[in-house]
């Protein structure tokens, strides 16, 4: 049972500048020892934007390349978030980049109606589980932490969950609290990677950013600095834990429908 190393990379972000963003991560990202796993925020190459028409980027371009690049390099899986175009749709779109170059895709599914994301942005309709090293690993953006539905792990699906996000500390305290639920109640290590600042719409980050382990127990708390974490998850741990406490069995039953 391998163990897996996740590095979190908390960090402030430009506004709607792709090129100072990416070239920022890279420094951030040259300077990681080994590891299995790279976390970035949501939309990390704008910051949180719904100007999708202007800074959306296809497939295969830019920000793309980047990640195929930097993770052969570092041997890395590099995941995030940033706004792409398909046709004349737009999408909050979550990229996970192996160093091989494969990679998978996954479209948010609940877009935050409070700042009109749901008006630019089309959503996404299926869950994606990764299966990497060993791990089933789950990732969601943002706003999707608050339904519990679509996270909901069943019959062990995944083993660990990784929330990125551009979430506003004046929601902090549901982001910590979600966070620790979805540990718990799904009996998985859940990482929720969040950044720091401010937007040029008068939003302030506190960071926040935590792993969790399948006890909703802290593993790293990254507070408000503006740091790169490494943390080291065991499968053995969780596989042990599952079987002594199998609460998943007691799970209900249920479709998703849309």
């Amino acid at each position: 049972m391998q163990d897996l190393r996740v590095t979190l990379i908390q960090t402030p972000l430009y506004w709607e500048d792709a090129i100072a963003n990416r070239a920022m991560l890279e420094e951030k990202i040259s300077a990681i020892d080994k590891t299995d796993v790279i976390v970035l925020p949501e939309m990390f190459t704008t910051s949180f934007t719904n100007n999708a028409p202007q800074f959306a980027e296809p497939m295969n371009l830019n920000t793309f390349k980047w990640m195929k690049q930097l993770s052969a390099q570092t041997g890395a899986c590099i995941v995030g978030s940033y706004s792409v175009k398909e046709g004349t749709a737009f999408y909050n779109r979550l990229l996970w980049m192996q160093p091989d170059g494969t990679f998978h895709t996954y479209d948010k599914r609940h877009a935050f109606r409070m700042s009109d994301e749901h008006k630019v942005y089309t959503t996404g309709n299926k869950q994606l589980v990764i299966e990497y090293k060993g791990w089933k690993i789950a990732p969601f953006i943002c706003y999707d932490l608050r339904f519990p539905v679509w996270s909901r792990n069943t019959n062990n699906k995944y083993d660990l969950a990784i929330y990125v996000a551009n979430w506003p500390e004046a929601r902090a305290h549901a982001w910590k609290s979600l966070l620790t639920a979805r540990a718990i109640e799904n009996i998985s290590y859940v990482v929720g990677l969040n950044r720091i600042g401010a937007d040029n719409l008068g939003n302030v980050y506190s960071g926040d950013s935590v792993v969790h382990d399948f006890k909703g127990m802290p593993l790293a708390e990254l507070n408000s600095e503006e740091t790169t974490a490494t943390v080291v998850l065991s499968k053995k741990e969780l596989n042990d834990f599952r079987e002594v406490f199998p609460a998943y069995l007691d799970g209900d039953a249920f479709e998703i429908k849309f």
